[in-house]
């Protein structure tokens, strides 16, 4: 197998705790114990309607829909043989920014997308662009399609090929994806730092983004057998500069490039899962902490792609500097990936929280993409805004946002021994074996707009087990619970998961009424008066209001009513008419008002 790393010091010390850690099935025994919770496999939960079905349904037909000699001209030009197909142009051609940067990422959503359907159209479509890739790959190894351009961010693109190829490998059954994995890191290899670098804020150099690549390398070891990815991934772990700092309890964040370092958490998960070193669990609760000054109503966070610094506010000033305020599929994906990891790695229910908040309002609110490479990309919540695509075609965003809708399902429900937990309330159900037993739990609900929740359980035999219940910490008290019609009563309260423990029997069902109202969430602490509008976890905003003032006065304790046979839609005495952010399409709207 060809690997130089003769010009590295990777395979020195590092490697020698590494190795000493044993075989790759040890190590998954390992990392299974040190998670409280459990995610379930794509194919165990599935989404059955609501808002996230739709979404879901509308992004899988659509890269099912890109055309594989497209995906694929950019490469098959480079490795000098016949390139059918219609330019793809913005960023993904060779004159473009990254010449065919995000391949990977779309292999990887249409994985999990068919992984979690079980479309075989998917997986066909993964085949093929996987055999397009190697057959260039076969002609010149260097894996990247551009004459050198994309080389200044090689370990970002080497992310996403690693990435796509393990998905396709464990999800869509691509065996050569394995194989293929060495010679495209192998090929990538001259062209990537020795060292891992930080990169500061959105023009600094260095750009390329070498501490991202932990995460999947230490994936790419599980997948081939070879520790040598492990201590590869060792190698570019960002300690120095940020996972030790985040550990001791310092706030490194502001001024940094928001989208990679918050993507390079996941790097610190993997780390703590594999290697057991309790010092990157530590720096993942600490980050979500300082994550929490940092963000705006809707839980993203980075205007112009930079970390703030908090209790000066500047996120007040951003309002009036910029319209790219949030990242969002990336800057999604990346608050998914650390609150399901946090899940994972605590069981503490504020993640849960945090993840309801994130898909609500974040990458569910995007405007939907069109076949031609127009993608989403920033959300805006300044006034007067409204949603725009990137300038150029196929961004960055248009890869995150394909892996980050296919990795709804997983956010729903967890497991773990004689433990079933409802994470998020959608209309969805999932398949769960516990002591020998195949346990159905389907979920009806018109959640968020409407309050009431139904569960109901299928099963053979009666089995005894925990069902936890996330009460949100956004409730007031702890709501109502009914367990076949009859109350259940539960110390537990808001941010936390109220366990019923029974013997269970086929046909039980749970009911939760989840009561909301609106409140207000101020901008920082420096402003408490600038505020958005909150019902539960989703924010509400302000319809074509611009034009009059800055800052409109608002008193949403006050005034607002249903408007008459509209859902999710409410009305003021003056007019005003207030929203779900996810439902804007095409209107203009205010994000922030001046509290009365």
């Amino acid at each position: 197998m060809a690997f130089d790393v003769s010009r590295r010091t990777v395979l020195g010390s590092v490697s020698c705790a590494v190795l000493a850690g044993g075989a790759t099935a040890a190590a998954r025994t390992a990392e299974a114990d040190r998670e409280v919770l459990h995610e379930f496999a794509y194919g165990d939960v599935q989404l059955t309607s609501g808002p996230l079905a739709a979404h879901y349904d509308e992004i899988h037909a659509h890269y099912l829909s890109l055309d594989n000699d497209r995906l694929l001209k950019v490469y098959r030009q480079h490795a000098g043989i016949e390139a059918p197909g219609k330019d793809m142009g913005g960023w993904y051609d060779p004159a473009g920014f990254i010449p065919g940067h995000s391949l990977g990422q779309y292999i990887s959503g249409l994985a999990r997308f068919g992984s979690g359907t079980g479309d075989e159209a998917c997986h066909a479509k993964v085949h093929a662009l996987v055999a397009g890739f190697a057959e260039a790959l076969a002609r010149d190894p260097d894996p990247y399609a551009g004459p050198g351009a994309e080389k200044s961010w090689a370990a970002y693109v080497l992310d996403k090929f690693n990435v796509g190829l393990i998905d396709a490998f464990r999800l869509s059954g691509v065996h050569n994806a394995a194989e293929l994995l060495p010679r495209v890191i192998a090929g990538a290899t001259p062209f990537i730092s020795p060292e891992s670098r930080d990169r500061i804020g959105k023009k600094n150099p260095p750009y390329d983004e070498t501490y991202v690549l932990p995460e999947n390398l230490f994936a790419v070891a599980d997948v081939t057998g070879d520790a040598r990815y492990q201590a590869l991934a060792v190698h570019y772990l960002l300690d120095k500069e940020y996972f030790d700092p985040l550990a001791g309890g310092q706030d490194v964040l502001p001024g940094k490039h928001a989208y990679s370092h918050a993507i390079c958490l996941s790097s610190a998960a993997q780390a703590y899962l594999v290697l057991g070193e309790a010092k990157y669990k530590q720096a993942l609760i600490n980050a979500w902490q300082f994550l929490e000054l940092q963000r705006y109503a809707s839980g993203g966070w980075g205007p112009e792609e930079q970390f703030v610094t908090p209790h000066r506010g500047a996120l007040y000033d951003s309002l009036l500097s910029t319209k790219a305020h949030f990242e969002t599929p990336c800057g999604a994906y990346a608050n998914m990936k650390l609150a399901r990891y946090l899940l994972r790695i605590t069981g503490d229910a504020k993640y849960g929280d945090g993840l309801e908040r994130d898909i609500f309002n974040t990458v569910l609110a995007t405007r939907p993409p069109d076949s031609d490479g127009d993608y989403p990309y920033y959300s805006t919540y300044s006034s007067g805004a409204r949603k725009e695509y990137y300038p150029s075609k196929w961004p960055c965003c248009s890869g995150t946002l394909a892996q980050g809708v296919a990795d709804y399902p997983l956010n729903i429900y967890f497991h773990a021994a004689d433990r079933l937990y409802v994470n998020l309330y959608t209309p969805s159900q999932v398949r769960w074996i516990t002591r020998g037993e195949a346990v159905v739990l389907r979920q009806e609900t018109d959640f968020p707009a409407g309050e009431k929740v139904s569960i109901r359980l299928a099963m053979k035999h009666p089995v005894r087990f925990a069902l936890n219940i996330r009460i949100p910490g956004w409730v007031g008290s702890t709501p109502r619970i009914l367990v076949n019609r009859h109350r259940f009563k539960t110390a537990a309260g808001p941010g936390s998961f109220a366990a019923i423990e029974r013997l269970w029997s086929n046909g039980d069902t749970v009911e939760i009424a989840l009561p909301q109202s609106f409140r207000t969430v101020p901008i920082d602490d420096l402003h408490p008066a600038v505020v958005a509008l909150m019902k539960g976890p989703v924010m509400h905003v302000g319809l074509d209001m611009s034009g009059e003032e800055q800052w409109h006065s608002i008193a949403p304790a006050i005034g607002l009513k249903p408007l008459a046979h509209s859902r999710q839609r409410y009305i003021r005495g003056n007019g005003q008419v207030f929203v779900p952010f996810y439902i804007v399409a095409g209107e203009s709207y205010d994000t922030y008002f001046q509290s009365a």
